[in-house]
């Protein structure tokens, strides 16, 4: 019987230490967190006292110093009962224009160099594109940074002005670099909204090619010429990427050329993307899944989970080398409804092979379709392909200084 007593006592023994321990143990973690907190509060309050106390002591030094000249104060008339609430709006109306109009002059500030169409004397349309339309222009009076004629481009009504911010901002990012259209000066404050960029004698590419389809293809070194200007696009788009600038609307039609093929400039940065600040750029999306895209050169990716990233630039590449080939020919010509090229791409089906076309670009083209795009070929890759192509023609063309191939005709 004992026994039984002694070892229930041991039991409730252990059962008490069990319960007593955590609660002690709460209690002591309760107190020092309210002291903890206590003390938090006591530096802060002392902080406070003394900015107040600080602030005091400034203030009776500002009224201890001696005024040289007391201020005019104009005598208004006391207005009417009838007439109180109309000067009240007045005076809040012309607080409102103040602060719009300082806010316009800090804008025009921050923005730098200003034109207006006003000043521009439009000479002829290079291309109309959805947002905007570019001229060959000069300015009516002096010139524009040492450039007489120039290429412009004005946008249409109902472009907002961030857009075009964001469009000059990865422009001046992308600066020297000659297979670039560079961008001079620019207006983002008043509509429409213009950008400036370097002079081109010879309009778009696809224009250049489409004019001069007969003298080309009777050219013998016409396959060269080809891959000389796909390597000065390829190495446009290896700068792109080395600036974290996906293009977004690499075309045949936002290539200019100045000298074919030797000065081909990649343009039109609309759509362009400025990567450097997102962390994961490879998981990027469209932040507008219903912007309107140029849905022939884009890949399947972009249609099956609204992806577009460095890889699709590859693509559209692989699109503007079919173009050439083709002599500007439209993508997937036989399809007209969007749907259709839509539902061709998914499904994996690619352009038909050029006629005519060398090996060695149509082996670089299907590279740039593979529908898993981590496969395809970086723009380094392309570069350096195209310099084995240029470098083992048999009939050698002086790439830095060639001799005329075709005449203006602008």
């Amino acid at each position: 019987m004992s026994d039984d007593s002694t070892s229930g006592n041991a039991c409730s023994g252990r059962l008490f230490d069990l319960l007593v321990y955590p609660v002690i143990g709460a209690l002591s973690f309760t107190v020092l967190l309210v002291i903890l907190l206590g003390t938090m509060c006591l530096r802060k309050y002392r902080s406070l006292v003394r900015t107040i106390r600080e602030l005091r002591g400034s203030k009776l030094l500002l009224d201890a110093v001696p005024r040289l000249e007391a201020p005019i104060v104009p005598v208004r008339p006391v207005p009417a009962e009838g007439e109180e609430q109309l000067s009240l709006l007045n005076s809040l109306q012309q607080s409102t224009t103040v602060r719009s109009s300082s806010r316009k002059l800090w804008k025009g500030l921050q923005q730098g160099p200003r034109v207006s169409k006003s000043d521009l004397n439009l000479l002829q349309l290079i291309k109309a594109g959805k947002e905007g339309v570019f001229y060959q222009a000069r300015m009516t009076r002096g010139t524009c940074k040492g450039h007489n004629t120039f290429t412009c481009k004005i946008s249409k009504e109902g472009v907002r002005s961030k857009h075009v911010d964001t469009e000059v901002s990865i422009m001046r990012k992308l600066i020297h670099h000659k297979n670039i259209l560079q961008l001079l000066d620019w207006n983002t404050t008043d509509e429409p909204y213009i950008l400036i960029m370097e002079h081109v004698s010879c309009g778009t590419l696809r224009t250049f090619l489409q004019t001069h389809r007969v003298s080309l293809s009777a050219n013998p070194e016409l396959h060269s010429l080809l891959t000389i200007a796909s390597y000065h696009i390829a190495l446009a788009m290896q700068h792109l990427r080395s600036k974290l600038i996906v293009h977004g609307d690499l075309a045949l039609r936002n290539i200019m050329v100045n000298k074919f093929p030797w000065e081909v400039k990649v343009a039109e940065f609309g759509l362009a993307r400025d990567l450097a600040g997102i962390a994961s750029r490879r998981s990027s999306r469209w932040k507008n899944p219903r912007q309107r895209v140029p849905l022939r050169w884009y890949p399947p990716e972009y249609f099956k989970s609204n992806y577009y990233g460095f890889k699709g630039d590859v693509w559209a590449f692989g699109i503007v080398l079919w173009e050439m080939q083709t002599f500007g020919t439209l993508p997937y010509p036989d399809l007209e409804r969007s749907d259709a090229v839509v539902y061709h791409i998914c499904i994996g089906h690619k352009n038909t092979n050029p006629e005519g076309c060398r090996p060695e670009i149509l082996h670089i083209m299907r590279d740039c379709w593979l529908d898993m795009y981590t496969l395809r070929p970086s723009f380094t890759d392309v570069v350096r392909m195209l310099e084995d192509i240029i470098e083992n023609d048999a009939d050698y063309v002086d790439v830095e200084s060639p001799p005329p191939l075709v005449k203006d005709e602008a």
